[in-house]
């Protein structure tokens, strides 16, 4: 029926899913319940009355919860729809002030740290090169993730801001090259020094 689930909203009709065998579980929760929804799971509510809807976003630190959230994160991306949950930002905290004993959650997270730490690396040689001027903002531990305000990913280290009527704006490389391929009217922003990155990444070891 050209339904994005992503991005549209929706309303399945109950027959259509019993006509194409599509399994179906409906249950009324009461008063105290808590309903546990696994990851990837297409649901919806219906009130039967007057309600409170609340909702958390939870992560059991488990391998398969991280891999879940890593693609679900990458998939986002490809779709240019914001994530709820900013992975590199995150998986970076983790490393810096969290001790893993669980190899498959250690191999992920190290993968990640790499490929972010090289996307930083890459990146700040390519405007060096261009001879760009790199302004060092060193990150509040309070602030927010950032995402870029065209394509909605998530926007680590280097940001490329603008103003806009007196209010600033991230943007990711890639959005910020199309407007203007020089930078003109961009301030280039570097949260961690690189050498602060990589310390984090040598120093985040698996402990037994």
């Amino acid at each position: 029926n050209n339904i994005n689930y992503l991005h549209g909203s929706w309303w399945p009709l109950l027959d259509d899913l019993y006509a194409n065998n599509v399994p179906v579980y409906r249950f009324v929760q009461k008063p105290g319940d808590i309903v546990w929804v696994g990851a990837g799971t297409v649901h919806w509510v219906q009130a039967i009355g007057w309600c409170n809807n609340i909702a958390w976003n939870v992560g059991p630190f488990t391998a398969l919860q991280y891999d879940l959230a890593i693609k679900r994160y990458e998939w986002n991306k490809h779709e240019q729809y914001k994530s709820i949950v900013p992975m590199i930002n995150m998986t970076w905290n983790i490393a810096r002030n969290v001790k893993i004993s669980d190899q498959e959650v250690f191999v992920m997270m190290k993968m990640v740290l790499l490929r972010s730490l090289k996307y930083s690396i890459m990146l700040k040689t390519l405007l060096e090169d261009m001879k760009q001027e790199i302004i060092v903002k060193n990150r509040e531990s309070s602030e927010p993730a950032h995402y870029c305000v065209i394509c909605d990913v998530e926007v680590f280290n280097i940001l490329f801001v603008k103003e806009v009527d007196r209010k600033h704006f991230a943007h990711c490389y890639y959005c910020a090259r199309k407007i203007n391929a020089d930078f003109e009217h961009f301030v280039i922003l570097e949260e961690y020094k690189l050498e602060e990155l990589m310390n984090i990444y040598d120093n985040f070891k698996l402990i037994s």
